[in-house]
């Protein structure tokens, strides 16, 4: 699973902090590792340099072999908590899309037919 992330003008991030992202996604979904080929994870200041509350926004795509990307965004007061709540949301999207998916393709239960 490749990772890459995008980081807006606005922010001066360290590489070990990026590092601790990657590894944050990587963890989060490595259960689906074989199913997706890349995360894309966007992380923008929706504010610039005004402060605000909630203004630190993660979108986070994901590409699934086969299927049309998924993409989620969570807004949080950091940039870390924003990337955790993009994460929990696509490990949800991601668990009831494959899930979805492995239902499809159960053949369907055969019943007996009782008196």
């Amino acid at each position: 699973m490749q990772i890459q992330i995008n980081i807006d003008h606005n922010f001066e991030v360290h590489e070990a902090t990026i590092g601790q992202f990657r590894e944050t996604v990587r963890s989060a979904l490595s259960r689906f590792s074989e199913q997706i080929t890349r995360v894309e994870i966007h992380l923008s200041d929706e504010n610039a340099d005004k402060s605000g509350q909630n203004d630190k926004r993660c979108l986070l795509e994901a590409r699934l072999e086969g299927r049309q990307p998924m993409a989620v965004t969570d807004t949080a007061a950091n940039l870390s908590q924003a990337l955790d709540g993009a994460v929990d949301k696509m490990t949800r999207m991601i668990e009831s899309t494959l899930g979805r998916a492995q239902q499809s393709r159960k053949p369907p239960e055969k019943f007996d037919d009782v008196p």
